[in-house]
């Protein structure tokens, strides 16, 4: 069978474009979904839904990804990565664009679509980087985390002020990032030309390696280090969610206006930029085991919301620490696809199965936070509740992130 290879040149303007890639497709994995909490009580009054419905439009892309995550895998291997990854940012732009129509259907079609098109690119972006990165994972993961950290901070601070233009402005401010979806699409196009020759790359990569080690190519399912990233992924990611979609209106219960709920949020995102490239920077030169990284980066997540709990008059510190634990954290997360894998084939299924079941996992904590505000009328048993889920990902995460492959 004959290879594929290519000068030096044309291959670091491939390396070029794939980066360009990979940090547009990040900007898009939060921005859209950070939107949705500091407009939720405007959502809530103007549709007249529950604390409990209302907390679905944050929960139910996350359920997306649980659902629709093990299918990304199979997607890209019969398509390429490319191709995947290029058809589900326009699933997420039709997605963007369906939630902004004044149908009440299609506010939840869209989200779901929406759910459907990160989920994929979630998976994938891994990938990409093992693929084409081998030797940076945790320095492109955190790049591309900062990325999307920053997009989402833009996304949590433009949300009441482009809401405030009209009546029903919360329709424009969840819309208006299809732009950011379609760029995406632009992005990737002129990569689909060179799909076939990365593959053929990738293909020669993967028997290298075969030859050179000898790779188990175990599913990970049966894995007890796999299962513990995956419960890692999905208690980190739920209160992350929880978070983005209730924080403000905790805030406001304490007191704080719409804007400024609005502001911290954004702050919070861009918070967790500085603790995006903190981590990064580290896993990149502690490569092997994390965990002292992980203990940090879990204690500044308890402090802020115990500090919420405690003393909600310093919501704007809460809020930043709140941001470089949690930033520092889906790094770690996301990087542990890589570092805990051989190549970029077993980084996909892991990628697959941690955000499957992690996703699901994720999505009970916006609904279950929503339902026991709605039975309390309090937000303190909530907040002890994301206190006892941050025990737990610590607990699993000190499993994960010693230094084992799969």
């Amino acid at each position: 069978m004959s290879t594929v290879t290519l000068s030096p040149a044309p291959r670091r303007l491939r390396a070029g474009l794939a980066l360009v890639g990979i940090l547009v497709a990040g900007a898009n994995l939060r921005a859209s979904i950070t939107t949705v909490g500091p407009l939720l009580d405007r959502v809530r009054d103007d549709l007249d839904l529950s604390s409990t419905t209302a907390s679905a439009l944050i929960s139910l892309p996350v359920l997306c990804f649980g659902v629709f995550s093990p299918v990304a895998p199979a997607v890209a291997r019969r398509l390429g990565l490319e191709p995947a990854i290029t058809l589900a940012l326009s699933v997420l732009c039709v997605g963007v664009v369906a939630r902004s129509v004044p149908w009440v259907p299609a506010l939840w079609i869209g989200t779901a679509l929406l759910g459907l098109g990160i989920a994929f690119v979630n998976v994938l972006l891994p990938a990409v980087v093992r693929r084409d990165f081998p030797h940076a994972v945790g320095r492109l993961t955190g790049t591309y985390s900062v990325a999307q950290s920053a997009l989402a901070a833009l996304g949590a601070g433009l949300a009441v002020p482009i809401a405030g233009l009209s009546d029903h402005g919360w329709r424009l401010a969840f819309g208006v990032w299809a732009g950011l979806a379609l760029l995406g699409v632009a992005v990737f196009l002129p990569q689909l030309r060179g799909a076939a020759v990365r593959r053929a790359d990738a293909a020669g990569d993967a028997a290298a390696t075969a030859d050179a080690v000898d790779v188990p190519h175990r599913l990970p399912w049966r894995s007890m280090l796999a299962w513990q990233v995956t419960l890692f992924m999905g208690l980190q990611s739920m209160v992350y969610y929880t978070l983005i979609g209730w924080w403000p209106s905790i805030e406001e219960s304490h007191g704080v206006t719409s804007s400024t709920a609005g502001a911290h949020m954004s702050v919070l995102q861009v918070a967790s930029i500085a603790g995006n490239i903190l981590t990064g920077w580290v896993v990149q030169r502690w490569s092997r085991d994390q965990r002292l990284l992980l203990a940090g980066l879990s204690t500044l997540y308890l402090v802020a919301v115990s500090g919420e709990l405690a003393a909600p008059g310093l919501g704007l510190l809460w809020s930043a620490v709140a941001g470089v634990g949690g930033g520092g954290l889906i790094v770690l997360a996301l990087a542990l696809f890589g570092l805990r894998t051989r190549h970029h084939e077993q980084a996909a299924a892991l990628s697959g199965m941690a955000q499957s079941c992690g996703y699901l996992i994720a999505a009970a904590g916006p609904i279950v936070v929503g339902a026991v505000h709605d039975a309390t009328s309090d937000w303190t048993v909530p907040l002890v509740i994301l206190i006892a889920v941050l025990v737990g990902q610590l607990v699993a995460g000190l499993g994960a992130c010693r230094h084992r492959y799969l």
